[in-house]
């Protein structure tokens, strides 16, 4: 039956969400607890109930997302502080020659977006492509779009990067499913919109100049290996614990070797294990001192704690949904229907809320703060689990535009105009999120 006071309660509660953060720029960790009292108080719970759940949601998210957020931001500083990030881009370029530069840069994207945040990678990497543009007469853009679709694939579809890890724990799917169909989705979209799309958006672009970063770029391609081998530890020990706990058997105890992968294979571990790797082999190499690498672990946690803070505020908003009995009603409707409903529900969500506010983190933690009360009420196969979270994340990159602090800093670097910036990086981006969504769905129909 449905409950139209509940109803009236989640649409009213992500509306004033979506006014405070667009008509009073409120700070979105604010604003999502503001909208959680909303739904709370419509829904007609009782006012410690209602504290009670924020205390609840905040606490049961924050346990493992500031863990998991807060190790890959000290793993990805040290990985570009070391100018790794630097000379993968210079490594894969001498290795593909000028003629195949925009595959290299696009792997580059695609492998450095994984331990380094999205903002950070581009801006290093921008003298690698003015260098790409001076030695082939071609324009900035030209190798700038595809360096981009590797970063914002990989950024929103592949932990642990902070998104996906915060929407996978919303969702309680194991991370290790997400990085596999992760990879599976985010390789095709990477041709699709990084080789394909973005050549032709670059030929109706006009090219601005580039913009000087002011920073001594330094790189070292000889740590290449290194990096790529510290990059793969976190990547092999998750997905190895999944297939760890897949492939045993049922109603039998565990072997002390699957304890041990699983152990290994838990996020916390595995990424403790590669940011001392990170940390203590890439010091020695670059020489750096104890104070040194202690300072470049306290800056790495400042971005992350805004990240860590607004997705346990979407725990809670999340939690509100579950107490007021919203999660469940709504659940009842896909009862029947499976995840073939909830994909494109969950892409639209979050597709709604990014074009609306800009946000990617505030549209995948709202549409999963959505879309976790129903899958907690159904049964669901943690494969199914992990699409829903990629369906999410595919449509938070969906069209970025001028709400979008992404879209100034292409604008800005790239030196381009507005309306250029509409051209190449929101259609970029378009292209991104709807083509990771119509894959995700092929693959829902036959798993």
């Amino acid at each position: 039956m449905i409950d139209f006071q509940l109803i009236a309660a989640v649409v009213i509660g992500i509306g004033v969400l979506l006014a405070l953060i667009i008509a009073l720029k409120l700070n979105a960790f604010i604003s999502l607890l503001i909208s959680s009292i909303v739904v709370g108080v419509i829904a007609g719970m009782e006012f410690n109930a209602i504290t009670d759940a924020i205390s609840k949601g905040m606490g049961g998210t924050l346990g493992y997302v500031a863990v998991v957020v807060g190790l890959g931001a000290i793993f990805g500083a040290i990985l570009e502080k070391s100018g790794g990030a630097n000379g993968l881009a210079h490594f894969l370029i001498s290795r593909f020659g000028d003629n195949n530069a925009r595959a290299a840069v696009l792997i580059a994207g695609f492998i450095i977006a994984i331990p380094v945040f999205f903002d950070v990678a581009f801006i290093i990497l921008i003298p690698v492509l003015h260098a790409l543009s001076i030695r082939t007469g071609k324009s900035v853009i030209y190798f700038a779009l595809p360096l981009l679709a590797g970063l914002a694939i990989t950024h929103s579809l592949i932990p642990p990067t902070p998104g996906p890890v915060a929407v996978a724990d919303i969702i309680d799917v194991d991370l290790g499913w997400v990085i596999l169909f992760g990879a599976i989705v985010g390789i095709p979209v990477a041709v699709i919109s990084g080789l394909w799309f973005s050549k032709w958006a670059a030929s109706k672009v006009k090219s601005g100049e580039f913009v000087d970063t002011g920073e001594k770029q330094e790189f070292d391609t000889t740590i290449v290996p290194i990096i790529l081998g510290i990059i793969a530890v976190p990547l092999f020990l998750i997905v190895r614990g999944t297939i760890v706990k897949m492939l045993h058997e049922p109603d039998t105890e565990f072997t002390l070797w699957e304890e041990i992968w699983i152990f290994l294979g838990h996020p916390f571990v595995s990424l403790i294990i590669a940011t001392l790797l990170a940390l203590f082999i890439l010091g020695r190499i670059k020489k750096y001192s104890l104070k040194e690498l202690f300072d470049i672990s306290n800056k790495s946690l400042a971005p992350a704690g805004s990240i860590i803070l607004i997705t346990g505020a979407g725990g809670v908003f999340k939690q509100m949904l579950i107490e007021t009995g919203a999660g469940d009603m709504i659940a009842q409707l896909f009862a029947d229907s499976g995840s073939v409903y909830l994909i494109p529900l969950a892409f639209v969500i979050a597709a709604l809320v990014r074009i609306l506010q800009g946000s990617a983190t505030v549209a995948m933690i709202t549409a999963a703060g959505v879309i976790a009360p129903i899958m907690s009420e159904l049964s669901f196969p943690d494969i199914h689990k992990a699409l829903v979270v990629l369906s999410i994340a595919a449509g938070s990159v969906f069209l970025s535009h001028v709400n979008d602090s992404g879209f100034w800093l292409v604008n800005r670097y790239l030196d381009l105009s507005v309306q250029d910036t509409l051209k190449s990086w929101s259609a970029l981006t378009m292209v991104i999120g709807l083509s990771s969504f119509i894959i995700i769905y092929l693959i829902s129909l036959f798993v």
